[in-house]
């Protein structure tokens, strides 16, 4: 089974998409949604968050355990270094171009509209 793991920028994103059925919409394949424990530290001090925590524990999203000294970020690079199948879905232009640096899948929003894979 595939990891997807939700970055903390496409959790709070201002466009109006419904992430979770877009997921479902473009993978084929059996998957497990995810976020890093530290993602959720972070969304509790971001402004807008409680609709985000509220549909990580509704969709029941799986939470990945991590040594809480890095960023996110570099959290998520390394998680990706070991699980080479794992995607993950980001806005993030700097993950972004260090996850296609190391040939993993991604996926972001595009037109404001719906979700696509790149790479």
């Amino acid at each position: 089974m595939t990891k997807i793991i939700l970055d903390t920028n496409i959790l709070l994103s201002k466009h109006k998409i419904d992430i979770f059925s877009e997921i479902s919409r473009i993978c084929d394949f059996n998957y497990e949604l995810c976020v890093l424990d530290k993602t959720l530290e972070e969304l509790k001090n971001k402004k807008g968050s409680k609709l985000a925590l509220n549909l990580i524990t509704a969709k029941r999203v799986g939470i990945i355990k991590t040594k809480m000294d890095k960023s996110v970020d570099d959290l998520i690079l390394e998680l990706v270094e070991m699980e080479k199948s794992a995607i993950v879905v980001t806005q993030d232009i700097d993950l972004k171009r260090l996850l296609k640096e190391k040939g993993i899948k991604t996926i972001t929003i595009r037109q404001n509209k719906y979700l696509k894979f790149v790479n």
